[in-house]
């Protein structure tokens, strides 16, 4: 069955009538719009990352912050949206300013729940750099908890994950948490 059979199984299981006017087209624009929020799935690290990782002496902090992501909980399939913060040390290669934020988007367009994109973002960071250090902090509304459940409209998830000098060194954890908070 394809993606939009089962649409619209669903609306008819919701007791709507699919021949009415305005639903006539939407189990094809359902499906449609479904493999879009869900496009990470077609896409790899190395697709993503492609030719952009240059040779650098610098290795200070390079800091990408506020990267806006949009998700789906894989628990209810609601939305949850937020921001990224993404840092990492270099050692001899930094990675083009943009493909930080396709990797964070990569992994945002799948099914998830926040704990694990923020370790996958950490991990495909130092894994295509090699850097000395990777922290992500992750901060995001979740409608599964705003729509429904506990209906909290004003909660928030924060998430981090700290790899190398972020986890071992409390300055450079120190730093970043400075530097995302201003």
């Amino acid at each position: 069955m394809s993606l939009e059979q089962h649409y619209s199984s669903i609306l008819t299981g919701l007791g709507e009538d699919i021949g009415r006017e305005g639903l006539v087209d939407t189990p094809k624009r359902a499906a449609k719009a479904m493999q879009y929020l869900c496009r990470g799935y077609n896409q790899t690290l190395e697709e993503v990352v492609g030719e952009a990782l240059f040779t650098s002496d610098n290795s200070e902090m390079v800091l990408v912050k506020n990267i806006e992501l949009y998700s789906l909980c894989e628990h209810h399939m609601l939305p949850f949206i937020g921001k990224a913060h993404v840092a990492y040390m270099p050692k001899g290669k930094v990675l083009g300013l943009s493909k930080v934020a396709r990797i964070v988007d990569m992994f945002a367009r799948r099914l998830q729940i926040q704990e694990n994109m923020t370790r996958q973002i950490a991990e495909a960071i130092e894994q295509v750099t090699g850097a000395a250090g990777v922290a992500v902090v992750i901060e995001a509304q979740h409608m599964c908890m705003m729509m429904r459940g506990v209906e909290k409209q004003n909660s928030s998830m924060v998430t981090s994950v700290m790899l190398g000098q972020f986890r071992a060194s409390d300055a450079t954890r120190a730093e970043f948490l400075s530097l995302i908070n201003r």
